[in-house]
């Protein structure tokens, strides 16, 4: 019988041993112990409903459990607490070359709200059934957040010295922008990211299915910038009895439905250049924005990321239903290539009409970082060393995480947190749902890849 199979733990590079049966990884004390912390932080309510008056202290508990056991191993930290019950907390390692810059690794302690009623599995309960962990951060992203603890722990304990600082970061408030986490540091304590050049954390990392039983993991190298347009309508206050000719909600409802319809042109951005040919090459079979429907369950993501949207989520008009409003209203969240903030705010004007009053707010720039950078070399090799068909493909995340307040301190972002998923799988689904859940051996491989990657940045 060939003996089964090894691999090199990527912390102790001691043999950890293989089923025979699957040649799957067994989980090694490292793996063992990340899962626990992922465990442990999900029981933690962390919920971020982004009103004060309904926050309670989750996340100022969950940072204090990361404090406990980043100082039970000698590490010092820092944590900050801007607001009672928002607090974060950071942690360096130091690295062999001094001159190399800092890689920041951090991950977020919040988690969206939860309807328990929806749930089939308690959403704080981080129970294991047929191999999946259920709960409330399970991929967003208490998930990370163990895997970092357990290998900044491990690093620490077994004496591990990486090639540049690692500084390990813990946020609160990722869910509402980063008021309170990862923005407020960057603004009051930019001296925690010293030296900092590149940033590593959500969305991105899981695999998708390629031809040949082989995998793409997606990295994000770029994220959209976010702003929101306002549309108003005017028109004559009148009588419900008598139908004006200038009804500023109709008005206001057939631009809403020319945006809702409108799909802007395709950019090729240096990611989604990169993005194409990468993943056309391993699939062997060219690949175009005009048909992604191979993706599968990816195409939405990736198409979203091919071009500039605009989503009307919010309206109001009115208050009586006997008065015609002289005055309607819509908010749209608006979500920017990079290098289209003006070409957005034109084309948009062109959709809704020159009747329709179109102001702009809260505009948080797009962000790219360069896709033939070093580290993403890492992050194949690393992912090599665990799946040797695996390709690193880079893509534009349609949202936004925060690397972007990062940013602000020229600290380049990457979203990159490695899961291992069978091909039927969306990742992409888990974020904000119900059930949502996690295969406990992608955790594992989360990990040592994670591990590998930190070690040789």
């Amino acid at each position: 019988m060939t003996p089964a199979p090894t691999s090199t733990d990527p912390v102790t590079d001691a043999p950890s041993t293989q089923a025979a049966e699957t040649g799957t990884p067994q989980p090694g004390p490292l793996e063992t112990e990340a899962l626990e912390h992922i465990r442990a932080l999900i029981r933690i309510d962390s919920v971020n409903t982004g009103d004060a008056a309904t926050i309670g202290d989750g996340e100022t508990r969950a940072a204090l459990y990361v404090k406990k056991h980043l100082d039970e191993v000698g590490y010092e930290t820092v944590l900050v607490e801007p607001r009672p019950g928002r607090a974060s907390v950071i942690a360096r390692l130091p690295g062999s070359d001094p001159d190399a810059g800092a890689l920041v690794a951090h991950a977020h302690l919040d988690v969206v709200p939860v309807a328990a009623e929806d749930w089939t599995h308690p959403p704080f309960g981080a129970e294991i059934h047929d191999g999946l962990l259920y709960g409330r951060g399970a991929v967003d992203m208490k998930d990370f957040a163990g895997m970092l603890l357990a290998i900044a722990r491990a690093f620490r304990r077994d004496g591990v010295v990486p090639r540049r600082d690692l500084i390990f970061a813990f946020f609160a408030d990722e869910e509402a922008g980063g008021v309170w986490g990862a923005r407020w540091i960057v603004q009051n304590r930019p001296e925690v990211f010293a030296g900092a050049t590149e940033a590593l954390s959500e969305v991105g990392g899981f695999s998708l299915p390629l031809p040949g039983d082989r995998r793409a993991y997606l990295v994000a190298t770029a994220e959209k910038g976010v702003t929101v347009a306002t549309l108003t309508a005017r028109g004559s206050a009148a009588h419900g009895s008598r139908p004006t000719s200038d009804n500023a909600v109709v008005r206001l409802a057939q631009a809403v439905a020319a945006v809702g319809v409108h799909r802007f042109p395709a950019v090729r951005t240096a990611t989604l250049e990169r993005f194409l040919e990468v993943y056309g090459q391993a699939s062997g079979e060219p690949l175009d924005t005009d048909d992604l429907s191979r993706l599968g369950f990816a195409a939405s993501v990736i198409d979203a990321g091919t071009r500039n949207t605009a989503s009307p989520t919010v309206l109001a008009a009115g208050g009586k239903i006997n008065v015609i409003p002289a005055a309607a209203s819509a908010t749209l969240d608006v979500r920017v290539l990079p290098g289209q903030a003006e070409a957005v705010r034109a084309q948009l004007a062109d959709v809704v009409g020159d009747d329709i009053e179109v102001v702009w707010a809260r505009d948080i720039p797009a962000t790219e970082s360069p896709v033939d950078a070093p580290l993403l070399k890492v992050l194949q090799d690393a992912v090599t060393a665990e799946d040797a068909g695996g390709t690193v493909v880079p893509y534009l995340l349609p949202a936004s995480t925060d690397n972007k307040h990062l940013a602000r301190l020229g600290i380049r972002g990457y979203g990159f947190v490695p899961l291992r998923v069978p091909a039927d799988f969306d990742v992409f689904g888990q974020f904000h749902a119900a059930d949502e859940c996690v295969p406990v051996d992608a955790l594992y491989f989360g990990t040592r890849v994670t591990a590998r990657i930190l070690r040789d940045a």
